[in-house]
């Protein structure tokens, strides 16, 4: 009867939120995985000529390293949004949602293979990049190998906020094909969880902003600032015991 109870508390202590999830279409230097799979050991070689030995290796090292994995492995879109792929040419894949792109693949593999069930295509971003800039304890650019990210993960990954961190006037600015848009955001909102910023895309840039607080030399500097009085003081005391005995 309590476990029950206990469930309800917890159901009833907010409003289910509902994700707004925006299909990603693939652009200009957009990093993708692409594997194929036959029932041929030699159209395999063929068809992952990228993805020998070599680059197994390095993707075993930037793994250790906390490198940039499918950088090494993967196939990066152009600036025309083409992709060169071993044996069956080049794709143009820019506009595309990566289950477009694997139909796209699915088509040309076709010709090579004798029945559906001889070959398996597999495509997926090669892990999302975004930067971090402004008030993070580690602004830098980031690879994250997970297909879906949420803003908070994000900043967390960026060793989260300083305490001078304007929380509710972030700046996203998000690329699009046709060019870059500018948005601002309020983390304390819970409506984001709501909104199609809650999920980052490639290539996302976040900054945030300080606090006014931080141009009175308060803030992440307060016990600096603190310190620097007390000492000012103390001298000031000194001064005026020396000059007046």
């Amino acid at each position: 009867m309590q476990e029950q109870k206990s469930e309800e508390m917890v159901t009833s202590a907010s409003d289910m939120k509902v994700h707004q999830i925006e299909e990603y279409k693939l652009q200009a230097n957009d990093v993708i995985d692409i594997n194929i799979r036959t029932t041929s050991p030699e159209l395999n070689l063929l068809f992952n000529d990228n993805q020998g030995s070599s680059n197994s290796n390095a993707m075993r090292g930037g793994m250790i390293d906390g490198g940039d994995v499918y950088f090494m492995t993967g196939y990066t879109l152009d600036d025309d949004g083409f992709v060169e792929l071993p044996l069956i040419g080049e794709f143009k894949m820019i506009g595309l949602t990566t289950e477009e792109a694997k139909a796209l693949i699915e088509n040309e593999v076709k010709k090579y293979v004798n029945t559906e069930s001889d070959y398996f295509v597999r495509v997926r971003l090669g892990g999302l990049r975004y930067s971090a800039l402004g008030e993070f304890n580690r602004p830098g650019k980031y690879t994250i190998l997970q297909n879906r990210v949420t803003i908070f993960e994000a900043i967390a990954n960026a060793g989260e906020m300083t305490i001078v961190a304007n929380r509710d006037k972030v700046t996203l600015i998000r690329q699009y094909p046709e060019g870059s848009k500018v948005f601002k955001i309020d983390l304390l909102d819970e409506r984001i969880i709501e909104s199609d910023f809650y999920f980052l895309k490639p290539n996302d840039l976040i900054y945030v902003e300080p606090m006014k607080v931080r141009e009175l030399g308060t803030g992440a500097t307060f016990i600096q600032t603190f310190q620097l009085l007390v000492t000012t003081l103390t001298l000031g005391v000194l001064i005026y015991n020396a000059t007046n005995n």
